[in-house]
Order: C-alpha cells, then sequence, then structure tokens
C-alpha cells in the first residue's frame, strides 16, 4: 500500500488501511447511508463536482467546524455537492445537523461497512479510533477523476480548505 508521509492523532502514529489515491485517480464507487436511511453512491451525484469530506465524527471540535464551514462554502459552489462522510451513525448525523442547521452538505455514513474507508485510504486501523475514519479531502470532477486529494496529516487539524475550494470551483 502506497503512503504520503504519516498520519498522527495528537502527535502519535495512526495506522490506516487501504491504498492513498492520488490526483488522477478515478475516484471509488460506494454505496453509503444518508440521514434518512437512503443508499447513496458516487453515481448518484454524476455530472457533478464533488467534495468529499471524511472525518472521524461530527460530535468533535474539528469535524464540527469543518463540516459547518462547508455547509457555508456549499452554498457559493455551482453544480457541486458536499459530501462529509463519518462511521457516525445516521441518526446521530441527523440530529446533529438539525441542531446545527446544517442543510446544504449531506452526511453519509459508512457504518455498515467498513469498504468505503478502505478504499480511500482513510480507514484508521487500531488505537482510539479504531474503524473510524482519518481526515482527508478528495475533490472529484464530473467525469470522476480526483482533482484534489489531502491526507490531513494531524487527524486533529483542519485540512486547507482554500485548495479544495480551488479545486472544486476549477
Amino acid at each position: 500500500m502506497k503512503r504520503v508521509g504519516a498520519t498522527t492523532l495528537k502527535g502519535n502514529p495512526v495506522d490506516l488501511k487501504g491504498r492513498a489515491l492520488a490526483v488522477g485517480d478515478a475516484a471509488p464507487e460506494f454505496k453509503l447511508q444518508d440521514n434518512g436511511l437512503a443508499d447513496i453512491t458516487l453515481a448518484s451525484s454524476a455530472g457533478k463536482t464533488r467534495i468529499i469530506a471524511t472525518i472521524p465524527s461530527l460530535d468533535t471540535p474539528t469535524c464540527h467546524a469543518e463540516t459547518k464551514r462547508f455547509n457555508d462554502e456549499a452554498k457559493t459552489l455551482a453544480n457541486t455537492e458536499v459530501l462529509v462522510v463519518s462511521m457516525d451513525l445516521p441518526f446521530g448525523a441527523k440530529r446533529w445537523c438539525g441542531a446545527e442547521g446544517v442543510e446544504t452538505v449531506k452526511t453519509l455514513s459508512s457504518h455498515r461497512c467498513t469498504e468505503f474507508g478502505y478504499d480511500y485510504g482513510v480507514l484508521i486501523n487500531g488505537g482510539p479510533l479504531d474503524r473510524c475514519f482519518s481526515r482527508a479531502i478528495f475533490v472529484v470532477n464530473p467525469e470522476g477523476k480526483l482533482t484534489h486529494v489531502e491526507y490531513v496529516p494531524e487527524i486533529a487539524n483542519h485540512p486547507n480548505y482554500d485548495a479544495a475550494l480551488a479545486a472544486a470551483k476549477g
């Protein structure tokens, strides 16, 4: 498995399963659950630009702030969907979105399988966040190719919002 750099959580190394994706790769297909328990795939938003943000959990301060920021930014992006993916249960994500007024991004759950995390190279293996996702950003163009990939080296840190948004605006 190819890995670029190390991933840490509060300075401690984190083992990730799967292959690190790169710009130019085809975005792997997936099947995740939305807040209404409907299946959502990458193909569900074909023809649009997609920002896929993977996070450990909406109930952490950085994930909370990141999702709120992307919710605000998504309102200004034409023909773009923002998908925030975690292992959070759809019920918890629905509650969180309602409480926070998050209506523009789609929060998606991978609780039924770890395949998404493996395919995108973000599945944490072992430690306190075992089976959660590391923080990463993927921008997928309307043709399904990755135009931006960021595996955030320190999970507790924010991603480079400006780079992801610039890639989405293309």
